[in-house]
């Protein structure tokens, strides 16, 4: 049986975060969705259905996957994921073919018949797998559903302790040096023999395992607090990294961070708090850059997903920053803020604004006109290089239709910004 990925409509209310890539390529836990699912049904062969815009990009970045290719659907049986779907080893492994699984009269999958196919072709997918799971016994499918940013903070520190327990035969595992303090069970705790712990570093697995990839370098004074997961060729600098985060491959992390998620190339080398965020990749954070993750009040958290202000109905919201955007030295992001892809920030000694659409500029604290998109594009060729890797042409193009689709966010908050300066 085939496996598909597809993003169902509600795939756009991830904001800045899944703007590059499809909802089902964003990190929980260890793993992004697509990682888990073929790990449990040791797929060589499957498919995804991405928006339209990302179709390009995903086939250079995935040759092996068969990209918005209907017509693959009509060949044989297709187990259909939806890419929000969060599903647990139980929950993947109890997968019927005459059920569809379902989390708040949601599809989180069902298999379809070959003789199904062109009915998806005829309205919308949402419509479509609607109609058809009418025709299947429904089940609880399990796991959770993600419906905003949040949500996948939210549930990482679960999902790492999940993961960790479902590759607990596969992991290598080497002993931390003597030097090293590791307090809990030493069962908790898996370093690759290929990672690098130096001495005096305190890994604390007491309430949850701490993973490090092969290739991770973990340098004195830092402490990694469990459960956390430092991916492959991370540099972790005299950090204290608390419970809940998962740092992925080739980041730079010091300071302090608490439940988050770098998704991987993210450089923040130097001091400073990071709390209940989501950061994609290519993000820079300039020295002592911090955000809030809790009001003063202790209030329902809200935040500004395209200039629209979302109650999460949580306390501990931090920010939310697309790819490629850079911070300069001492920004301070106010509790729950959105940042969109390739902003440029340059505080001015207060809060920044909450709402910061993709290619905008923050001047001495203040939203200002964007600046050229040509230079955006240099600094992030620049910066990728300096990692070994490039701007490839189709992803140039996505960021190019992405700046086009998002100048009426960035005009209208331009404009709140006019009216709130001139009434100062």
């Amino acid at each position: 049986m085939r496996i598909a990925l597809y993003e169902d409509g509600s795939a756009g209310d991830l904001g800045p975060i899944a703007l590059l890539r499809p909802v089902f390529e964003l990190v929980c836990g260890r793993f992004t969705q697509r990682e888990r699912v073929l790990r449990a049904f040791g797929a060589r062969e499957w498919s995804v259905f991405v928006r339209p815009y990302l179709a390009e990009t995903y086939r250079e970045e995935f040759p092996q996957a068969a990209v918005n290719d209907e017509s693959r659907l009509s060949r044989e049986p297709t187990l259909l994921i939806n890419g929000r779907w969060l599903p647990t080893p139980e929950s993947l492994a109890a997968i019927r073919h005459d059920e569809v699984g379902v989390i708040d009269d949601s599809v989180a999958y069902l298999t379809l018949d070959p003789l199904e196919a062109s009915l998806l072709s005829d309205i919308s997918w949402d419509d479509a797998l609607a109609r058809i799971a009418r025709t299947r016994r429904f089940v609880p499918a399990g796991g959770k559903l993600i419906h905003r940013p949040w949500d996948l903070i939210e549930h990482n520190a679960a999902q790492l302790v999940s993961d960790f327990h479902a590759l607990r035969d596969a992991h290598s595992r080497c002993e931390a040096p003597s030097q090293a303090a590791v307090l809990g069970p030493p069962e908790n705790v898996a370093i690759d023999p290929a990672a690098q712990v130096d001495p005096f570093v305190v890994i604390d697995a007491r309430h949850g395992p701490v993973t490090i990839d092969a290739g991770a370098k973990i340098q004195a004074f830092t402490r990694l607090e469990g459960p956390c997961h430092i991916g492959r060729d991370s540099q972790i600098f005299r950090a204290n990294v608390r419970e809940g985060t998962t740092i992925g491959p080739v980041c730079r992390v010091g300071g302090e961070i608490e439940e988050s998620i770098l998704h991987g190339h993210v450089n923040k080398y130097h001091d400073g708090f990071l709390g209940h965020s989501y950061v994609c990749p290519w993000v820079n954070l300039g020295a002592l850059t911090t955000n809030s993750d809790l009001k003063n009040d202790y209030s329902a958290v809200k935040v500004p997903l395209v200039g629209e202000a979302i109650d999460t109905g949580s306390t501990k919201v931090g920010c939310f920053i697309g790819d490629h955007t850079k911070t300069a030295i001492g920004s301070l992001f106010n509790t729950g803020s959105s940042v969109g892809i390739m902003c440029l920030i340059l505080p001015g000694g207060e809060l920044l604004p909450k709402h910061v659409p993709s290619f905008s500029r923050v001047w001495h604290g203040e939203l200002v006109e964007p600046w050229d998109l040509a230079r955006n594009l240099d600094t992030a060729q620049a910066a990728m290089f300096r990692r070994g890797t490039k701007l490839t042409p189709a992803m140039e193009r996505l960021i190019r239709y992405h700046f086009e689709s998002t100048s009426e966010e960035r005009a209208v908050a331009l404009h709140r910004s006019r009216d709130l300066a001139a009434v100062r």
